[in-house]
């Protein structure tokens, strides 16, 4: 069993504090441009990324917010509207976030006339960067932690209770960040002349490994469980699933 009293700051400057949770988005976003800089053949693309990052920012920023405020706790907001430019009280959805980059990345494809799905795939293949320093900032925060369960690598958050629980964000930074990763770097060369393909997987593939994780992870306090006894991630990853397949086949269908 581990011990988790972890502070959420991570350093103090004068009087401002910089919390990991922030320092989770910074490096993800940063190292993620960096390495879809790096990794695509296309120069031109590469250059101007450059210019498409303003345009994800803000949309991982906006969608990651929407999505939490009208998916996981929309009775909240309804009666609080202020709060939901509150984004430092926290209350992001990964799915919106994925929502808000589609829509930027269509908008940014049109304007620059180019296959939206080019962007679509760089953002894919650097994606689990980021969602594996979310994750790993989730655990010091204390938050989206696992079921009670005694097994040996058992974590008990001591901000939450005194209960020994599943380190379900572990889990997410492992498979949605680091194999999910792997996976789709083993396609992309292969793949990076056929725009839509590598998104696809990535949605396959982060919609499967989120689905069977939640089932070790506490559901949302306000939601609870919903149909089947399953919990809004994971009805939402199976919508992704579906679109994720049926993204594959049409893809496909075009190639052939």
């Amino acid at each position: 069993m581990f011990i988790n009293n972890f502070d959420p700051v991570a350093f103090n400057i004068f009087s401002l504090e910089i919390r990991w949770y922030s320092l989770s988005y910074i490096f993800g976003l940063v190292i993620g441009w960096y390495y879809c800089k790096k990794i695509t053949s296309d120069k031109f693309i590469s250059n101007i990324f450059d210019d498409f990052i303003s345009y994800l920012v803000i949309a991982i920023i906006i969608g990651g917010r929407l999505g939490y405020v009208f998916l996981y706790n929309p009775t909240y907001y309804l009666k609080n509207p202020i709060e939901i430019l509150m984004i430092w009280n926290g209350g992001m959805s990964f799915h919106g976030a994925l929502i808000g980059i589609i829509i930027a990345s269509y908008i940014f494809g049109n304007k620059k006339n180019i296959n939206n799905f080019i962007f679509l795939d760089l953002v894919a293949i650097s994606a689990p960067i980021g969602i594996f320093f979310g994750r790993i900032s989730n655990f010091i925060n204390s938050e989206l932690y696992g079921r009670s369960t005694d097994i040996f690598w058992s974590v008990k958050f001591i901000k939450i209770d005194q209960l020994t629980r599943h380190p379900s964000q572990i889990y997410e930074a492992i498979f949605e960040g680091i194999i999910l990763f792997i996976i789709l770097n083993l396609f992309f060369k292969k793949l990076e002349n056929r725009p839509g393909l590598i998104s696809s997987f990535f949605l396959i593939f982060y919609s499967f490994f989120r689905f069977f994780i939640e089932f070790t992870r506490e559901a949302d306090s306000q939601i609870g469980y919903l149909i089947f006894n399953l919990t809004m991630g994971q009805i939402i990853s199976m919508l992704f699933f579906i679109a994720g397949i049926s993204l594959f086949y049409l893809k496909n269908e075009k190639k052939q």
